[in-house]
């Protein structure tokens, strides 16, 4: 008894170390069961909380005549299970670093994936323009009236919205993501270049610099596009000039260090609050207002 004991012993420990060497080594696979077992845990006590409300005369008569068994269709919601494993990755990564759930990031990974085949934009420079602009939020909002995910100025782009149902479609993360993407599109196509677009993009064209904005965005697509290869970057990863610099164009990182508000830009935190509401408006005639409007 005392051998097999022994011997039973002595497996359960190496299978438990193999079980941590590969769960280290698997974060995306760690991030699941973590998921599943705070899932379980509160779907434990939901229940436990159920049963003591039945004994009580609760509520469920009530919630019954509320039921709606169609409002699966208006979820933002997909399985990380099934999207490829880059995407996966990509999905749970961003979970993790900005502190959202994995199925409505999965279904907008997917959706970058997509549309971003379609129009020859590369997914990680999207999914990192929502991660720069909103913090992956679909109902933020600027102090310049830009909305959503991407904050597109829906005012000025109201007639790209028409085909959706209406301006209140840029709150839907799915719709604001393809009008943002459209919008992206056009100012790279006007401005000739991913930097230059970027700085159109946030209103900046007209401006000496954007305030950071197109290296902190680059500087994020390349954290994602690591993730996107395979590798291994820690969710509290920074925006620092050196990785900049290894990322962006030398105009870039010139616009990056340019002082904003008499104050250096370094390392930008990943709270930062959206770029679009941090741009000030330039003093320009009104022809250039008219043109900088356009381009917004």
């Amino acid at each position: 008894m005392r051998r097999v004991s022994h011997n039973a012993l002595a497996m359960l420990g190496l299978m438990a170390v193999v079980g941590v060497v590969f769960l280290a080594g698997r974060p995306d696979v760690r991030y699941r069961l973590e998921h599943q077992t705070l899932g379980w845990l509160t779907d434990r006590a939901t229940s436990r909380a159920m049963a003591i409300d039945d004994a009580e005369g609760g509520s469920e008569d009530i919630l019954l005549a509320m039921a709606e068994p169609e409002a699966i269709q208006r979820a933002t919601a997909v399985d990380p299970a099934e999207l490829s494993r880059q995407q996966a990755a990509v999905a749970y990564w961003i979970a993790r670093r900005y502190s959202v759930a994995p199925e409505p990031i999965s279904r907008l990974v997917q959706e970058a994936w997509d549309v971003g085949q379609r129009v020859g934009l590369e997914p990680t420079l999207v999914l990192a323009i929502m991660a720069i602009e909103s913090g992956f939020n679909p109902f933020a909002q600027s102090h310049v009236g830009a909305q959503g995910l991407m904050q597109v100025m829906t005012g000025i782009h109201r007639e790209k919205y028409e085909v959706f149902g209406g301006r209140n479609a840029a709150f839907d993360p799915v719709t604001n993501l393809r009008v943002g993407v459209q919008v992206l599109k056009d100012c790279i196509r006007r401005a000739g270049s991913v930097e230059g677009g970027l700085k159109y993009y946030v209103g900046a064209a007209n401006m000496t610099h954007d305030g950071g904005y197109g290296a902190k965005v680059l500087a994020e697509q390349a954290f994602l596009r690591q993730v996107a290869m395979g590798k291994q970057v820690p969710v509290t990863v920074t925006h620092a000039v050196r990785l900049v610099a290894e990322v962006a164009t030398p105009a870039t990182v010139a616009a990056s260090a340019t002082p904003r508000s008499a104050e250096p830009v370094q390392t930008v935190p990943v709270s930062a609050t959206p770029a679009a509401s941090s741009v000030k408006p330039p003093a320009a005639s009104p022809a250039a207002e008219q043109v900088a409007a356009l381009v917004l």
